[in-house]
């Protein structure tokens, strides 16, 4: 089996043509346990899968590296673009995506033919907690007090493309989200999960992000939970529209309008076949 392997700020994945290979999503499932595998295969933190698309131009399947369907991933779908940019799949700098989250506008930044940048029109989220969802007895969860083992925090959700909760910090600190991140994560709250997002607020064009990410744990960078972050820092009056979100892999830029956009590189680490 053909791949290519990405990344987009250090979140790192495998990337496949599936137009024409038959498999069924049991299949996916369990190749994107076993392709990203970091002792027994090429390891990331998921598998993008192309597909025919009858609404947009291409479709991006998505499976995090346990295995499970996810219905968005920002730097994933910025590696995707690259992929069947680089191949020839698709052939212009602006095309739709087809996601489970929705259509997703793209628009790639070329210099002397080779991608500089991808901006993806990341839509508009949703505060609700019907959406996310999270138990609540409000319309929307915004700094609520949750016990977590021998702290209290507060947090913040919505649901953009899949559920994130933000948590303001001081400093950032890794053994923290790797304590609280993965209890968070499962809390019974969030009856689908949630990625959890630890934010320290740098000035009014900048922020910093650790991300326990559901399904796959910690991870250099997240794309929805950067946007996420941004989002909410925004709605709190912490940072103005345009938001530099820098994680340990990198940083992406967010635009918030009319809709939310994300930009940031795609990077290809390598090719080659798998034996699965």
């Amino acid at each position: 089996m053909k791949f290519w392997k990405l990344h987009g700020i250090g979140n790192d994945f495998i990337a496949i043509d599936g137009r024409f290979d038959g498999k069924i999503e049991t299949e996916y499932s369990q190749l994107a346990q076993n392709v990203c595998h970091r002792r027994f295969s090429v390891g990331a933190d998921g598998l993008l899968v192309v597909k025919n698309s009858k609404i947009a131009d291409v479709q991006m399947v998505y499976y995090n590296s346990d295995g499970s369907r996810a219905a968005m991933c920002g730097n994933g779908l910025r590696c995707f673009v690259k992929f069947v940019y680089d191949n020839n799949i698709v052939n212009k700098k602006e095309f739709d995506v087809d996601t489970l989250d929705g259509i997703k506008k793209i628009n790639v930044n070329t210099i002397e033919d080779k991608i500089d940048s991808i901006k993806v029109n990341m839509g508009k989220g949703s505060f609700s907690c019907k959406d996310i969802p999270v138990a609540c007895n409000d319309k929307i969860f915004i700094n609520k007090s949750i016990n977590v083992l021998d702290k209290e925090f507060k947090m913040s959700a919505m649901l953009m493309g899949v559920p994130h909760a933000v948590i303001f910090v001081d400093e950032l600190n890794l053994d923290e989200v790797y304590k609280y991140g993965k209890e968070i994560e499962k809390n019974k709250m969030f009856s689908q999960g949630t990625n959890v997002n630890f934010v320290k607020v740098e000035d009014n064009n900048n922020i910093s992000v650790h991300t326990w990410e559901r399904g796959c744990g910690y991870t250099l960078g997240c794309g929805t939970g950067m946007t996420a972050s941004a989002v909410i820092s925004n709605y709190l009056n912490k940072v103005e529209k345009s938001v530099n979100v820098t994680s340990q892999g990198g940083c992406v830029k967010i635009d918030i309008e009319d809709f939310v956009y994300m930009t940031g590189p795609a990077i290809k680490i390598c090719e080659g076949n798998l034996e699965v």
